[in-house]
């Protein structure tokens, strides 16, 4: 293993090594994904995931919008991009001479990893809108944190993850106060849509 490493050039020394850390962030963003979805009982994200991607951590959304999975700018698809372009190098450099094709090919492949995951996050966002979750009767009250940041006086949508009935869900937000940054606790407010919900920022408390 040592001479096989040593023999490996800084590049690829590199590239084992972020392959194998996103590898390893993909299996526990999966294990924290279906996880979440097993409690929630209806189905990412990131996370963004990003379901972040995840449902990230059973998040990612009544919306059904599983984390960040169903956007393109999110920690979740960078790591997947990563794990698919990493091991079309390792596993193509052999067979593919052409440095600049084994890039190009390695691209493609992490991008159609990304648009994959996506797919998959958006289809489960439509099997958990299907849900016993009634987000206008049930949302408003309810605490959470920022997970996208949310705009102030309503000049665009972040995202937040919600506690409701003991299922962590994800919504697109919006809120009428200052900017809320990202990790920052809020409140429900108002629903204003079925994947939209109006909050405001809150108080962390004190123990």
């Amino acid at each position: 293993m040592a001479i096989w490493w040593a023999s490996l050039s800084v590049a690829m020394k590199v590239l084992w090594g972020l392959t194998l850390a996103a590898s390893l962030i993909f299996i526990i963003q999966s294990v924290l994904t279906f996880i979440g979805a097993d409690m929630d009982g209806t189905g990412l994200d990131g996370t963004d995931f990003d379901a972040s991607g995840g449902m990230d951590a059973g998040a990612d959304g009544g919306n059904g919008d599983l984390s960040s999975g169903s956007n393109l700018y999110t920690f979740r698809n960078l790591i997947n991009f990563i794990l698919g372009f990493g091991w079309s190098v390792i596993l193509l450099q052999g067979s593919v001479k052409s440095t600049f094709l084994l890039i190009l090919i390695s691209v493609l492949v992490g991008i159609g990893l990304v648009a994959l995951v996506m797919y998959v996050f958006k289809l489960l966002s439509k099997m958990q809108q299907s849900g016993n979750i009634d987000v206008y009767s049930q949302a408003v009250g309810c605490h959470g944190t920022a997970y996208l940041t949310i705009p102030g006086e309503r000049s665009g949508e972040g995202k937040v993850q919600i506690s409701i009935n003991n299922a962590v869900r994800e919504y697109n937000a919006q809120t009428e106060g200052d900017t809320i940054p990202t990790g920052a606790p809020i409140r429900v407010t108002e629903v204003i849509n079925g994947t939209t919900l109006l909050v405001e920022t809150i108080q962390p408390e004190v123990i």
